[in-house]
């Protein structure tokens, strides 16, 4: 009876040691399982990118983007050739007929509103009240 007991008892430790080995095996497919679908979403996410950065490039392309900047630094140029004339030195003639308009401004008798004679109102500060905020409270991230 005692070795059928020790046999019996043996068959159930080796029943418990495969059992312990298939749920190990099938953590380790579950983990691999797990690594496989963030694999799978950062394999979209760069699908998507990708995506996206070809709809860029067809939109824009390298020439679109050169002739783009040649305009840009057309107009600049422009400008600052306008800029140069305009802050040049006039010519005598400029200098007299901008003379003649500020004399002609300055004889102008421009209508001035009244000033009032009597002495303004001394204004006292008032105290203002402090106010009190609230402290802004903090939030962990999560």
């Amino acid at each position: 009876k005692a070795m059928l007991l020790l046999k019996k008892k043996r068959y159930q430790e080796q029943l418990l040691d495969k059992t312990e080995n298939q749920i190990s095996n099938l953590e380790r497919m579950v983990q691999d399982i797990e690594f496989t679908q963030i694999e799978m979403k950062v394999i979209e996410g760069l699908k998507i990118g990708n995506e996206c950065l070809n709809k860029m490039h067809q939109v824009m392309s390298i020439e679109e983007v050169e002739r783009i900047m040649d305009e840009t630094q057309e107009a600049v140029e422009y400008q600052r050739q306008i800029d140069e004339i305009l802050a040049g030195s006039l010519t005598e003639e400029d200098e007299d007929a901008i003379l003649e308009e500020l004399n002609a401004i300055t004889q102008e008798q421009m209508e001035l509103p009244e000033v009032p004679s009597e002495p303004l109102p001394e204004k006292v500060p008032e105290a203002s009240p402090i106010k009190n905020r609230p402290k802004p409270e903090l939030v962990a991230a999560s």
